[in-house]
C-alpha cells in the first residue's frame, strides 16, 4: 500500500562533531516571535530562518518573506552551510527523554513516502486542517522547493517486527544529534545497506500509514505535487520518478508503548457576556456535574470510563462534568458520523458543549477565534478569569485514532498531542 523509499538528505555541514542543537528548532507552529528571536540569536543559521522567514507579506515587495526563505535556502546550499548526505538512505530518528522516573525512547524511520490522496485510503488523516496554515506552508514549499521538516506518521506493528531494524541502525555511527530546551535528545542514523532498505520498503508495502502530526505539511505536499505535475505537462516534460511525488515522513510504530499521546486542553469564550449559572444549567441534560475532589483533579479524569472534563468557569468554580450513563453519544450527537467518532471526548465536548452552549464549532470557522488550545492543564486553568471557561481533557487513545482514521473520518482539530514534537533542521529533502 504505502511506497516508502530512501532519499538523499540535505543536512547541516558538521565540522566539529555531530551536535547541531543550535541550528534545530521546534515545529514552526509552536514558535513565538520571542522564541524565534532567541533561536536566531544563538545561531543566525538556525532552521527557523527558513521555516518562519522575515520580510514583507506583499508578494510584490522585493522583501517578500517567502522569497527571502528561498534565497536563504539556496544561499546556504551554495555556500556549504548545507550539504548532501553521502548516499540515499532511510534514516532512523530516536528521541529520548525523561517521563517521570522512566526514560522514554521513541524511534522512527525517516523516508520519502509516495503521496496519495486521502481518498485512496493508503495515507490516512485524523484531524481537520485550516486553510490559512495550508497557504503559508505552500508558499514556503514553492520558494524553497524542499521538505524542510517531516510529517509525523504512524504505522501498526503490534508484533514489533521492525524493532530489530531499529536496534541494528542505532548501533552504528550517529549522523546528527540535538537536544531541546525540555531535555529531549534527538539522534539520527543512516541505513545505507541496499538489502536492509529493500526490507523496510517491503515491510511498508502492505501497511496503512496514519498522520499523527503534520496534516498541513502533507496536504501542502499534495497541492505542490499537483502544481509541479501541471507545470511539467504544460512544458511537455515527463520526469522520471520526480522528487515532488513524495514527502519526507517520520514513521513511528503506533503500537510501541513508548509512543506518548497527551491531551490538548481548551479555553473558550462565549459569544457575549458569560453567565456561569446558565452554563452549568446547560450541562445538565447530558452531564453529571460534581465538585472537583481535593488533590489533583486529573486523577479523576484518568479513571473515567465515559467522556469526562474538568471545567473551570470565569468566577472560579471548578467541577467535574461526566457524560451521564443514560446518554448515548451516538444518539445525542446529530449527523452521520460513526459511533467511533461520536464517542471521542473531543467530539462530545465539541457537539454537546462548545457548540450549543458557547456557539463555537469548526463548521463556523469565525467562531474558532474564541477557542484557544493549551498543552498545559495548569496554564489553561490559570487563563480563566480573563477568559470564560476552561476544559481539561483526557488524551485520545491510539485505538480511537485508528478506528476513526480507518473509517475515513477526521477528528476535531487538536484531538491529539504527540510528545515530543519532531524537531526541524535535522534532515531536509530537496524537491528540485
Amino acid at each position: 500500500m504505502a511506497a516508502v523509499r530512501p532519499f538523499r538528505a540535505v543536512l547541516y555541514a558538521r565540522s566539529t562533531g555531530t551536535d547541531i542543537t543550535h541550528r534545530t528548532a521546534p515545529p514552526y507552529d509552536v514558535i513565538s516571535p520571542a522564541d524565534r528571536a532567541a533561536l536566531l540569536a544563538a545561531d543566525s543559521r538556525n532552521v527557523v530562518a527558513l521555516e518562519l522567514p522575515e520580510g514583507a507579506d506583499d508578494p510584490a515587495s522585493p522583501d517578500y518573506r517567502y522569497a527571502n526563505a528561498g534565497r536563504t535556502w539556496r544561499s546556504w546550499r551554495e555556500s556549504g552551510v548545507l550539504m548532501y548526505d553521502a548516499s540515499p538512505s532511510i534514516y532512523v530518528l530516536e528521541q529520548r527523554y525523561d517521563l517521570g522516573k522512566r526514560v522514554v525512547r521513541r524511534r522512527a524511520f525517516v523516508a520519502a513516502v509516495g503521496l496519495e490522496p486521502f481518498s485512496a485510503g493508503i495515507v490516512l488523516p485524523h484531524e481537520r486542517t485550516l486553510p490559512k496554515a495550508l497557504a503559508d506552508r505552500l508558499e514556503i514549499t514553492r520558494s524553497c522547493s524542499a521538505n524542510l521538516s517531516p510529517v509525523f506518521g504512524l504505522f501498526s506493528d503490534p508484533a514489533g517486527e521492525t524493532d530489530s531494524t531499529f536496534e541494528m541502525a542505532t548501533r552504528g555511527p550517529v549522523l546528527v544529534e540535538s537536544r531541546d530546551d525540555d531535555g529531549v535528545a534527538s539522534r539520527v542514523w543512516a541505513i545505507r545497506d541496499a538489502d536492509i532498505v529493500a526490507g523496510i520498503t517491503d515491510t511498508f508495502a502492505a501497511r496503512h500509514l496514519f498522520i499523527a502530526d503534520g496534516h498541513h505539511r502533507y496536504t501542502t505536499a499534495l497541492a505542490y505535487r499537483d502544481e509541479r505535475r501541471a507545470a511539467d505537462a504544460s512544458a511537455g516534460v515527463t520526469p522520471r520518478d520526480p522528487a515532488y511525488d513524495a514527502v519526507m515522513m517520520a514513521l513511528v510504530n503506533m503500537d510501541d508503548p513508548d509512543l506518548v499521546v497527551l491531551p490538548t486542553h481548551r479555553v473558550a469564550d462565549a459569544t457575549g457576556p458569560f453567565d456561569p449559572e446558565a452554563f452549568w444549567t446547560g450541562l445538565a441534560p447530558y452531564f453529571d456535574v460534581e465538585d472537583a475532589p481535593t488533590g489533583h483533579p486529573a486523577v479523576r479524569l484518568s479513571s473515567a470510563r465515559r467522556p469526562t472534563f474538568i471545567v473551570k468557569t470565569r468566577e472560579g468554580t471548578v467541577r467535574i462534568a461526566s457524560l451521564r450513563p443514560d446518554v448515548d453519544p451516538v444518539a445525542a450527537i446529530p449527523g452521520p458520523m460513526s459511533p467511533a467518532w461520536k464517542s471521542l471526548d473531543v467530539a462530545v465536548l465539541q457537539e454537546l458543549v462548545l457548540s450549543p452552549l458557547l456557539g463555537i464549532h469548526p463548521d463556523r470557522p469565525e467562531t474558532l477565534e474564541r477557542l484557544t488550545f493549551v498543552k498545559d492543564a495548569h496554564e489553561a486553568l490559570e487563563m480563566v478569569g480573563t477568559r470564560d471557561v476552561a476544559f481539561i481533557m483526557n488524551a485520545t487513545r491510539m485505538e480511537q485514532l485508528r478506528d476513526v482514521a480507518l473509517g475515513g473520518e477526521t477528528m476535531p482539530q487538536k484531538s491529539t498531542y504527540f510528545y515530543p514534537k519532531l524537531p526541524s533542521g535535522l534532515l531536509f529533502r530537496p524537491l528540485d
